[in-house]
């Protein structure tokens, strides 16, 4: 799927913590970030490397995911646009909490903790906006713990599936994953994640294409995952 910003205003048009910020103050936001370009594949920074940007996506996806001792990863969310990542080290002036991948070719513009500092000292709404989100994470992670709680890995699959698909009403959804990075995602092995691809496609509630995952009856995953219609 092609994720990106709607270019129908000022690059910061639908980025909820920037929603209630005056134009000219916007203008100044964007001014002082630094636009920046990353490869699928790329790592954009590292479990505690210094917490010194806050990223804004515009264009692609980025994978958010922690690594264990023996090298496993686990992926925590995918960030699309208007959303932001990094918000939570800007906050407590602390190492990065976790890593981020991009899963496809991404635009995204890179505001400083300095810049980003200077504008809530000056703007003290912003600050409800930066709790909201993270206020989000923390009830993404809340459902991901839950969801290894109650679902079986199949409804995990089919609910990361959902997520990935977006609010998309297209009756065919093309996600850009692999099944290691589905496997990830979804807390389980290869292995198993295949299974349950496979399973899927004899339903014909999606079919692979390489490295592409071509979702064809959506509510039919929503239904596996527990999610209603």
């Amino acid at each position: 799927m092609d994720h990106r910003m709607p270019d129908n205003g000022d690059a910061l048009t639908g980025v909820d913590m920037f929603a209630g910020l005056e134009p000219d103050v916007r203008q100044r936001v964007i001014a002082a970030a630094v636009p920046r370009h990353y490869r699928k594949g790329q790592i954009l920074f590292v479990e505690h490397d210094p917490g010194d940007s806050l990223i804004i996506m515009k264009r692609g996806a980025v994978a958010v995911f922690r690594t264990a001792p023996t090298g496993e990863r686990a992926v925590l969310t995918v960030v699309r646009p208007p959303d932001v990542l990094g918000e939570v080290s800007l906050l407590d002036a602390s190492t990065r909490s976790a890593s981020a991948e991009a899963i496809e070719d991404s635009q995204a513009l890179s505001l400083s903790r300095a810049a980003f500092m200077d504008l809530v000292h000056s703007n003290p709404r912003i600050l409800d906006a930066v709790m909201r989100s993270v206020g989000g994470l923390i009830r993404r992670l809340t459902e991901q713990n839950a969801d290894h709680v109650f679902l079986d890995l199949p409804g995990r699959v089919a609910k990361t599936l959902v997520r990935l698909s977006g609010e998309s009403q297209a009756p065919m959804i093309t996600i850009e994953l692999n099944q290691s990075q589905l496997a990830e995602m979804a807390g389980g092995s290869r292995q198993s994640v295949n299974q349950a691809i496979g399973s899927f496609a004899s339903r014909g509630w999606l079919r692979t294409e390489g490295r592409r995952i071509v979702v064809t009856d959506v509510q039919a995953l929503r239904r596996r995952a527990g999610m209603g219609s």
